[in-house]
């Protein structure tokens, strides 16, 4: 349990995967971690439609945005729970969370408080750029900037935080 919410995990309890009748069509949240203990989770605006980002939970990650209706995140590069927009203000309020057919993956509908972003790097998405298919034989695929502007300068928001992308 958490210091900020003392009774989130004790309030939300997973249901244990007991056949795959229950976890296909039944009612009850039995998720599927892997093997680190995570579940994937796609987030996109609930407004548009746009994809914003692809993060991952664990089951304290999880039970915390059931029960706040703000999106957390299990940190893989810090290895701690991470509240989106506690440092930047850039806080996803829950409007839909879903679970898929074998409840292994989570897409989250979220409205995104301030600029509306949800990259590190500024940009409203993560996803601010697309591959180029069929490109240049023999040569590394070549990337496509989708979003020309960034929405906030990560260093006005971030300050000397240390960078999330690993290498």
């Amino acid at each position: 349990m958490t210091a900020e919410h003392p009774k989130t995990v004790a309030a939300t309890r997973f249901a244990t995967r007991e056949s795959i009748e229950q976890v296909e069509e039944g009612l009850a949240l039995a998720p599927k971690f892997d093997a680190d203990g995570l579940i994937a989770c796609v987030t996109s605006d609930a407004d548009t439609g746009e994809v914003l980002m692809l993060g991952y939970m664990n089951s304290e990650a999880l039970a915390e945005s059931i029960v706040t209706g703000e999106a957390v995140y299990w940190s893989r590069s810090r290895q701690c729970l991470w509240r989106k927009g506690a440092t930047s203000g850039l806080v996803q309020k829950i409007v839909e969370l879903r679970i898929d057919d074998d409840q292994d993956a989570v897409w989250l509908r979220v409205n995104v408080a301030g600029s509306g972003a949800s990259c590190h790097v500024g940009y409203r998405s993560c996803f601010y750029r697309s591959v180029e298919l069929d490109g240049p034989a023999g040569k590394p695929a070549q990337l496509v900037f989708t979003e020309t502007e960034k929405t906030f300068d990560p260093m006005d928001v971030y300050g000397d935080a240390p960078n999330p992308t690993q290498l």
